[in-house]
Parts: C-alpha cells; sequence; structure tokens
C-alpha cells in the first residue's frame, strides 16, 4: 500500500487520472491524500467530486476556499462566477449528496500512522499543532451541523487578520476558516494578509513573509498545503507546498510519501 499527496485539483479531473495511472495508483489497497479545491476553474468539478467521493477512504481531503465558496453558492448564499464552472454542479441530479458529502469534510487532516498533517493553506506560526486540530474541529463541528448556513453567510471577509484566544463568534470562525483555507503571506508580527497572491521572489517585501517562514511550535509531522500556486511547489524541514498551477497551465504534482518520488503532468490552459 502506498500513500499519494496531490495538490489542488480544481476540477482538472482528466490530468489527475493521467497522473494516477504514471504512478501505478491502485484505489483498492493505495491511498490519495488532496489538499482541497476539488473544484472551480477547471472543466470538470461535478466529476471531480463524484470521483473523489467514490473512493470512499481511500481518499482524504481537505476544504479549501472554492469548496467553501460552492457550499454558499449552492445555498444561494454567494454568487457564481463563470469562469468557476459550478452550474454542472448545482444541476446535477446528485447534487445534494455531493454537497452534504462534501460539507463534512475537515479542515485539518491527520494520518494516523504517517509524520504529516494537511490543511489546504497551512497552519498559523503561532498555533501548535494541539491548537490547530481543536481550531479546525470548532469550525467544523458548526460547518456540519444545523447552523452551517450562518455560518457559510458570515464566513466572507478578511478580518480579523490576527489570533487571540479572546476572539469569539463569526470572528473567531472567520478568522480560523481564513487561516487554514486562504492564508499566504503574513507581516512579521504574524497578521495576516489577504491581497498578496504573488510569490515569495516577486513580492521582494520585508513587509510580507511566506506564512511558513515565521518562528513555530515544533510539530513534529510535515505540514502538508496546497492553495499557493505561484509557489510552483515547496518544500522545507517542515513544510510540502503541492499546488503547481495545473488550472493555470503548469502542472499537477503528485507526491509518494513512502520513497518521497514525485509524478508530474503538464497540464493544458483550464483557466
Amino acid at each position: 500500500m502506498s500513500t499519494y499527496l496531490v495538490g489542488d485539483i480544481q476540477g482538472c479531473l482528466d490530468d489527475l487520472r493521467q497522473l494516477l495511472d504514471t504512478a501505478d495508483f491502485d484505489p483498492q489497497h493505495d491511498q490519495l491524500w488532496l489538499t482541497g479545491d476539488l473544484v472551480a476553474r477547471g472543466p470538470l468539478s461535478l466529476e471531480t467530486l463524484r470521483f473523489v467521493k467514490s473512493l470512499g477512504k481511500q481518499a482524504t481531503t481537505v476544504l479549501g476556499n472554492h469548496d467553501l465558496h460552492l457550499l454558499a453558492v449552492a445555498e444561494g448564499i454567494a454568487k457564481s462566477k463563470a469562469k468557476d464552472k459550478l452550474q454542472p454542479i448545482l444541476e446535477a441530479p446528485d447534487r445534494d449528496e455531493l454537497l452534504h458529502w462534501l460539507r463534512q469534510q475537515p479542515l485539518l487532516a491527520e494520518h494516523p500512522k504517517l509524520p504529516f498533517v494537511m490543511t489546504h493553506a497551512g497552519i498559523p506560526a503561532q498555533w501548535s499543532l494541539q491548537q490547530a486540530r481543536e481550531q479546525a474541529r470548532e469550525v467544523e463541528q458548526v460547518l456540519q451541523g444545523d447552523n452551517h448556513l450562518w455560518l457559510l453567510k458570515n464566513m466572507y471577509g478578511n478580518g480579523p487578520d490576527s489570533w487571540s484566544t479572546d476572539l469569539q463568534g463569526i470572528d473567531r470562525y472567520r478568522y480560523i476558516i481564513n487561516a487554514f483555507t486562504r492564508m499566504r503571506f503574513c507581516y512579521p508580527d504574524g497578521r495576516l494578509d489577504m491581497a498578496c497572491k504573488i510569490s515569495p521572489k516577486e513580492a521582494a517585501s520585508d513587509q510580507l513573509v511566506p506564512w511558513f517562514a515565521l518562528p513555530r511550535p515544533e510539530m513534529g509531522k510535515k505540514m502538508i498545503f496546497g492553495h499557493w500556486a505561484a509557489l510552483m511547489g515547496y518544500e522545507d524541514e517542515q513544510v510540502i507546498g503541492l499546488d503547481t498551477g495545473c488550472v493555470w497551465g503548469n502542472s499537477m504534482t503528485l507526491l509518494r510519501w513512502e520513497d518521497s518520488t514525485r509524478f508530474e503532468q503538464p497540464c493544458p490552459i483550464h483557466a
């Protein structure tokens, strides 16, 4: 049995299938871990949801910002943009089943045996791994419960940008969601910057640093993330970034954990 980890799919299912074929992925025995953003921009978001769901316990995905936006659009809370190509999902006969399944997925997933933890965007430097677990479960409980419409309606916004244990209510939940699903750059004091999406080299600013560059508590596990296509993949002693911009015409990256083999699938421009 092998454990495979892959960056953002964003509806690029054909590219994912080719990548899995190249790696000889066996859906009966291997595990597939996905960094979220299963949907949007690519041509096959509906089919991607169906495929990942069909893998059952062999697949683990976390929620990305596009996944959460789909849930809000489906409830009439937010408007769908044509470029997100969500209409086939909204008109599908199994839409309710798929959306309910998606809403049950976590913000943070941790392998029970292997030393890695996965989120879509990252883990703020202020949190230990235990704190990250607790904050994720806090929001997941609301999202999976009867009050999920309130959360989806009020999750949009860039503030607050700083974490405090004193945060309560929607301010607390919004910070947690933004940290797990939207974070890229931070200020040196740990405040989140929600505007800059380019690569650290392009930013070239001492006022903004990648979230993973800030000093943090030792977690003892690799942090796996996606979301930041402009990084075109990244790895250091603490983190592995796997989004290499498939939907933008770059490539999709699949990592086999056991031997650190990386498989790359060149992608046409989908977005």
